[in-house]
């Protein structure tokens, strides 16, 4: 005879913080610790309960974390999915909170201030415990006053703010550098490719901006004239900025992109237009992201370390997840890489 209303399956109940706790042989507040990932707990420690935790399948439950004030997830700001920079920062922060228990969140907030700061809000909304955001297009004051309510940490801006951490290249060297290493070249009329300096004012700039000062503050000091185009850290404002530059009856014999994407874009225009890198034209960058080590690129750049600026930043907003009010502002010393593109220029 069979069974009308079979039985159903009995389910395991859902480990709970205190199962750890006890099979651990340690106390609550020492499991929520290693959680965490907070700082002071023993590798033992850690090792022991991350043991258990694994034993036992157990997952904080999210909403209990929400109201708890903890969400144990970071929002990352990007502006574009297309910066290859800002992706390899990204990663590099992804790759930092494996190793705990946070998780990320990536929002993509363009360069219009409006945009930005509703997709801010919306993270904000959602709870996450801090916020990464990378040249952040906003005004300070309202950068401040969010970064006063929740954890902030912002990328590539440049000054000292009261209630954030910062991450930055110190980009008036690098640039002063690269262009130091051209006029050794002997290169005389060497233009940059930059951006708009968007809702900023000294000393709170984005990077882009700090690299134009210091390109135009080492051409002067070489006696030599800056020449500016204004466009955008794309392949596409890269191309553009050459295109004009490359039309002029003296066009420059080499070209300073202020970022390696843009310094892609000058290399497809100078294509075009039957010119050799480095023979006829020298093409220089700034971040050293991947596709400028590939052989058939060989771009000289500056290397600013994406992995670095993203290992770096989520360590600082830890820190100030964890309580730690006073701000940081962590400067990365740049270095330029000689690569195949840069050459003394014809005729010198």
């Amino acid at each position: 005879m069979t069974d009308a209303h079979p039985r159903r399956k009995q389910t395991q109940p859902r480990a709970t913080i205190k199962d750890v706790a006890r099979e651990a042989g340690v106390s609550v507040s020492a499991v929520s610790k290693v959680l965490r990932d907070a700082y002071g707990i023993s590798p033992e420690m850690r090792h022991k309960v991350t043991a258990v935790i694994e034993r036992l399948g157990y997952r904080p439950h999210a909403g209990a974390r929400a109201m708890r004030g903890k969400s144990f997830t970071v929002g990352i700001v990007l502006t574009d999915l297309s910066s290859p920079f800002q992706t390899e920062v990204a990663q590099a922060i992804s790759s930092t909170l494996r190793a705990g228990p946070f998780q990320e969140i990536i929002a993509i907030g363009g360069a219009e201030t409006a945009r930005q700061r509703h997709c801010v809000e919306a993270l904000v909304d959602r709870q996450v415990d801090g916020l990464i955001l990378l040249a952040p297009w906003v005004e300070m004051d309202w950068l401040e006053q969010l970064a006063a309510r929740i954890p902030t940490v912002a990328v590539a801006l440049h000054g000292a703010p009261d209630h954030m951490d910062t991450v930055t290249n110190d980009d008036r060297l690098g640039a002063a550098l690269m262009v130091d290493r051209l006029v050794e070249l002997g290169h005389r009329h060497i233009a940059h490719t930059g951006m708009p300096d968007g809702p900023f004012q000294e000393p709170y700039v984005l990077s882009h901006t700090a690299r134009r000062r210091g390109y135009e503050e080492a051409m002067r000091r070489h006696g030599l004239e800056p020449d500016v185009v204004v466009t955008s850290y794309t392949e596409a404002g890269g191309y553009d900025a050459a295109t004009e530059l490359l039309a002029r009856r003296q066009p420059p014999t080499a070209i300073f992109a202020g970022a390696d994407i843009a310094a892609l874009g000058v290399l497809r225009a100078a294509e075009e237009k039957g010119l050799a890198v480095p023979e006829d034209l020298t093409v220089v960058g700034y971040d050293d992201i991947l596709a400028a080590r590939i052989s058939r690129v060989s771009l000289t750049t500056v290397d600013q370390s994406g992995e670095l600026t993203g290992s770096v930043s989520t360590r600082l907003l830890l820190e100030r997840i964890e309580g730690r009010g006073k701000s940081v502002h962590y400067v990365i010393v740049p270095r330029v890489v000689n690569r195949n593109t840069a050459m003394a220029p014809a005729g010198s």
